[in-house]
């Protein structure tokens, strides 16, 4: 599978034409402990960039933005009663919701790892 990643510090990986999104590892370090997570509908539309969930720890509140366009086809359900979970699998079992992608090239405009974490060493 591919993996790509947004500035904004979300991943999808692909699979046909249904990405799973989450945040990185980066992020959740960041956020500091997880202590809710809402997410979108399924059914639900999405613009790359808009927002898509959002994710609070006992530090703040933040968005997580869709990395790319498409419908939502399925949420994960675990995450809202145990969002703890983003924490010790941000980047595996943690993924917010899949969404089956409209616009396959909007894609060249992600991060493959390697950038991301060239990314991440600048910040």
């Amino acid at each position: 599978m591919t993996v790509y990643f947004t500035k904004d510090h979300e991943w999808i990986s692909l699979d046909g034409d249904v990405g799973t999104v989450g945040i990185t590892d980066y992020a959740q370090n960041q956020l500091g402990d997880v202590v809710f997570v809402e997410l979108p509908d399924v059914g639900k539309a999405l613009e790359k960039g808009g927002d898509a969930a959002v994710v609070e720890s006992v530090k703040a509140a933040s968005e997580v933005y869709a990395p790319i366009s498409g419908e939502v086809v399925e949420i994960n359900d675990a995450l809202t009663d145990a969002p703890e979970k983003v924490n010790a699998e941000a980047e595996t079992g943690a993924w917010f919701f899949k969404v089956k992608l409209s616009d396959t090239g909007e894609l060249d405009g992600l991060m493959d790892a390697d950038a991301y974490k060239a990314h991440i060493a600048d910040l």
